[in-house]
């Protein structure tokens, strides 16, 4: 989905790919439900409502040095801004916004390792499934000059692991 090189010139990641990947991620079934009511609203409020307070909680339930505290709020001012660019249909600066999430939660989940060079790899040690979602959340920030040319369709794909992933967390 996200090749080392970049993506082809013109071409950005693909829907196949982004179902793919939920199908790896074990988050199909709520991916696929997402997706066919993308259009019409129906369950979208709910699943998004779902997302923001498992990821409220996850926030406010990870401990974190007293200096760290301060990025804890920081996030969790972040989160309903993102929603709403969500049910504007703004999905590239939500995706924008998103990698910019994930990096503060990889943050309050791992501290100064997720900064690291081989983050996605101690992860995958961890566990696979989280490892892999952590190299999705890398993979947004550093190919996000590619991710732009991608069509509304695959953008909105591409937050839908994220949003899957979290709200099943």
């Amino acid at each position: 989905m996200f090749p080392d090189s970049g993506f082809p010139e013109g071409k950005g990641p693909s829907l196949s790919a982004a179902k793919a990947f939920a199908d790896l991620l074990g988050i199909a079934a709520d991916y696929k439900k997402l997706w066919d009511v993308r259009d019409s609203g129906k369950d979208k409020g709910f699943y998004l409502n779902n997302f923001q307070n498992n990821l409220d909680l996850l926030i406010q339930k990870t401990w974190v040095e007293k200096a760290d505290e301060s990025r804890k709020e920081n996030l969790q001012d972040k989160v309903q801004p993102f929603i709403g660019l969500i049910e504007n249909g703004n999905y590239l600066k939500a995706l924008e916004e998103f990698g910019s999430i994930l990096e503060e939660l990889a943050y309050l989940f791992f501290g100064a390792q997720c900064q690291k060079d081989d983050f996605a790899e101690y992860v995958l040690r961890i566990d696979p499934l989280m490892g892999l979602f952590w190299w999705y959340g890398w993979q947004i920030n550093r190919n996000i000059s590619w991710i732009k040319h991608a069509d509304r369709d695959v953008l909105y794909a591409l937050l839908l692991l994220g949003i899957c992933y979290l709200t099943d967390f």
